[in-house]
């Protein structure tokens, strides 16, 4: 259990079951975890929460939603130092897009996972995330 105040991290995801997976192996972990099943449309929903990090699908149905909202995040100066790390089945289409997520900093993990190297993914995050900001506020 982390020691400082609870983290917040957002799970957006079409599946409830992968809800359910996350909001077990978060909480387990300390951290305090809001659900969504849908790409949420505004960017002040997301605001509202003040999440310290995003684990978003990429794929809703058959549409690039997740893909959508990243874009949205990114660009929003509010949200754009926000972590994301994108799960998903998705490996073609996000393999297309490597160089973008690589650039804006977005970690990736391919369902199925393996729950050790998710949980290495999110603490990942967080320090590359903090000391991102450290570095910025110089």
């Amino acid at each position: 259990m982390m020691k400082d105040a609870k983290r917040r991290v957002l799970v957006i995801n079409d599946t409830e079951a992968i809800l359910d997976l996350f909001r077990f192996l978060l909480e387990e972990e300390g951290f305090e975890v809001f659900l969504s099943s849908y790409p949420m449309q505004k960017t002040q929903e997301i605001e509202n929460i003040r999440p310290d990090l995003i684990i978003l699908d990429f794929i809703y149905g058959n549409q690039k939603s997740g893909w959508q909202m990243l874009q949205m995040l990114k660009m929003y100066r509010p949200t754009s130092h926000i972590p994301i790390i994108i799960c998903t089945t998705a490996i073609d289409e996000v393999q297309e897009q490597e160089g973008y997520l690589s650039a804006q900093g977005v970690n990736v993990v391919y369902k199925p996972f393996d729950i050790d190297s998710l949980l290495l993914t999110v603490t990942h995050a967080f320090k590359t995330s903090s000391s991102a900001l450290h570095n910025r506020d110089m």
